[in-house]
């Protein structure tokens, strides 16, 4: 069996053009292509962060959202995020969200490698403990939606820079609750 993970290739309008190796892609001239990020909310509110494992090819060590990834070719988004929050985090999601259907960025690591992304963004419930995966998460905290904005204003570089570009517009889209209640 081929475990080779593949990424959808897009263009300018986002419409799929092809795959590629995710190992691959990711070099100082990324070609754009579909991937997600996902914030997990718990009963109380809050926000799970995770800290990128040391082993991470882009932005090692750097706290970010809940976790990310990329649908395969053919592959539902949804079932897509079901998975990756299975493989990174080692637990089960509930009512997931679209938040921000068309965001997109453009990153360059300090290594160079560039993330160039048509990337929306969910919410959802986690449902179940934490198990991550190490090689994918290095420390995770609980952070309410008002102290990471907070800590985004005051320490931005310390967190990935889809973080800090997508929090704020889940602020103004969803609100301090980001629209998910216990």
């Amino acid at each position: 069996m081929n475990t080779a993970e593949m990424v959808v290739l897009l263009d300018d309008a986002g419409t799929p053009i092809g795959e590629a190796l995710k190992s691959r892609v990711h070099t100082e001239d990324t070609p754009l292509h579909l991937a997600f990020s996902c914030y997990l909310m718990n009963r109380a509110g809050e926000l799970l962060l995770t800290r990128r494992s040391p082993e991470k090819r882009t932005w090692p060590g750097v706290w970010t959202n809940s976790f990310c990834g990329h649908p395969g070719p053919g592959e539902d988004p949804e079932e897509a995020v079901m998975r990756r929050a299975r493989f990174e985090l080692g637990t089960d999601i509930t009512r997931l969200e679209l938040a921000l259907p068309d965001f997109r960025y453009r990153a360059v690591d300090p290594t160079g490698v560039v993330e160039n992304e048509l990337c929306p963004v969910y919410v959802a419930q986690i449902h179940g403990e934490l198990r991550p995966n190490p090689t994918e998460v290095a420390d995770w905290v609980w952070v309410s939606p008002d102290l990471l904005s907070g800590a985004l204003e005051h320490t931005a570089s310390a967190f990935s820079p889809w973080l800090a570009l997508q929090f704020p517009q889940l602020l103004e889209a969803k609100g301090l609750t980001l629209g998910v209640s216990a």
